[in-house]
């Protein structure tokens, strides 16, 4: 990445699954030395929870988000059920984030 992310404001692009296209803009705000303490790669902000895998891309996810915000809808129940009881779309953990980028090698 080092020799492809040169400088700030760099950025690159990628899609992540195909089937629902979701399309990812990375930007570099800044870059700074190396903390001797500090697993690379990590994340230092965020968020929002990830959208639930083959949710229909982003408009299927919009749909979700409408529905399960409305109890009466006649999808509701299922959708939540589907989604598990703990799914937070508002729902950002920094540290969940930074464990799972540790597992990268």
């Amino acid at each position: 990445m080092r020799d492809v992310l040169k400088r700030a404001r760099s950025k690159f692009h990628y899609i992540y699954d195909f089937g629902d296209n979701w399309e990812h803009e990375i930007i570099v705000e800044k870059i700074t030395p190396l903390d001797a303490g500090r697993h690379y790669p990590c994340c230092l902000a965020g968020e929002r929870a990830c959208p639930p895998e083959d949710c229909g891309g982003v408009w299927g996810y919009k749909d979700l988000l409408d529905i399960t915000s409305t109890p009466d809808h006649p999808d509701y129940e299922e959708l939540r059920e589907w989604l598990g009881e703990h799914f937070d779309p508002e729902a950002f953990d920094l540290e969940a984030v930074n464990r799972s980028l540790k597992r990268l090698k």
